[in-house]
């Protein structure tokens, strides 16, 4: 089977012919449909985010078709329209079987630590396997496994309550579905910050408020939009220190900052100003849940999360439109969401 592979860090990816993946007892073998291209591939190829063992086929949003069946599996069936949780795990550790399987002790990740979506077949673990309605489309499947269920994820680490405002940095593929996201959790009003006017005019189409990091200081607006009190949430998805910074200072009191974005480098905190004064909290947040998943997807089955304009591009299973499509992601660039569909 055709799959495109990270073989070395700092390298464009290689399209390789490789093996169809065998099925043991508990896996299920998916006929790739969708794969999303997450900003995290970017840091995969670039290492910003250690990857591996090279050769790895990346992709971690991945939607479509059930094409065979381990012996033991029961909960899907060939021919079945499916999405995937992004990890492999054992189900049986205590991160499991707490429900926190991110910290699973044998976890995989798609894409990062094991062959993931950007290929024609993957194979993973029945318990990720995750039935997918026929009214969403396979795009839109993909890009729920990892950019609306982290925004999901994020909002639900927020402890977002009905009538508190939020300040969503950085409105790509994840942006987009947190400020629907925000809205249907009862968000008063959502701030989107951003320096893609497209984009902005985007998440105003979403009921957001955009803010153009451009045209003028993020944090001065927010605290003017908001008549100086800030915000009770702010998510930084951009993974960049001066946004992370931005998203604490743009809280109000008992605000609380949720760091989704990946960066290796460290960002500056006033402490007694931006938390202690404020009794203000900064919140990691890895990933998302399993268990978060069914409800995400009946949310957009409901019409509560619009994914039909986040897929703004598809493209073809090969390794220079891919490749293309990361080094924009790596500008801090291009579409909302790119898919392929092989």
């Amino acid at each position: 089977m055709k799959a495109v592979r990270l073989v070395e860090v700092g390298r464009p990816l290689e399209m390789q012919e490789i093996p169809r993946p065998a099925v043991g007892d508990k896996d299920v073998l998916v006929r790739v449909k969708a794969a999303g291209i997450c900003h995290s591939d970017a840091h995969y190829r670039a290492g910003t985010s250690p990857a591996g063992p090279l050769p790895l086929t990346l992709g971690h949003e991945v939607a479509g078709v059930v094409e065979e069946v381990g012996a033991q599996v029961t909960n899907v069936a060939v021919g079945d329209r499916v999405c995937l949780h992004y990890l492999a795990t054992c189900g049986d550790c205590y991160y499991c079987s707490t429900g926190n399987e991110q910290f699973c002790v044998e976890g995989a990740m798609i894409g990062k630590h094991r062959d993931g979506g950007y290929a024609e077949y993957i194979v993973m673990p029945a318990r990720s396997v995750v039935p997918l309605p026929a009214e969403i489309s396979f795009e839109a499947g993909a890009v729920l496994m990892c950019s609306s269920a982290t925004s999901f994820h994020a909002l639900r680490k927020s402890r977002l309550r009905p009538g508190e405002t939020v300040a969503v940095f950085g409105v790509g593929g994840l942006g987009m579905s947190a400020i629907q996201i925000a809205r249907a959790f009862g968000a008063l009003e959502v701030y989107a910050v951003d320096v893609n006017e497209s984009k902005l005019r985007l998440a105003e189409r979403y009921g957001a408020i955009p803010v153009n990091a451009l045209k003028a200081d993020a944090v001065d607006e927010i605290l003017r939009l908001s008549g100086g009190k800030g915000v009770d949430v702010a998510l930084e998805l951009i993974g960049l220190p001066q946004t992370m910074e931005q998203a604490v200072q743009s809280l109000g009191v008992f605000g609380r900052a949720v760091l989704v974005g990946i960066t290796d480098k460290p960002f500056e905190v006033d402490s007694y100003r931006g938390l202690l004064g404020k009794e203000a909290e900064i919140i990691g947040c890895s990933d998302h849940l399993l268990q978060e998943l069914p409800l995400l997807i009946e949310f957009v089955r409901r019409g509560k999360l619009d994914l039909s304009d986040v897929v703004t591009r598809t493209i073809p299973l090969e390794a220079e439109a891919i490749n293309s499509a990361l080094d924009a992601l790596e500008q801090f660039g291009g579409e909302v969401r790119t898919v392929i569909t092989p």
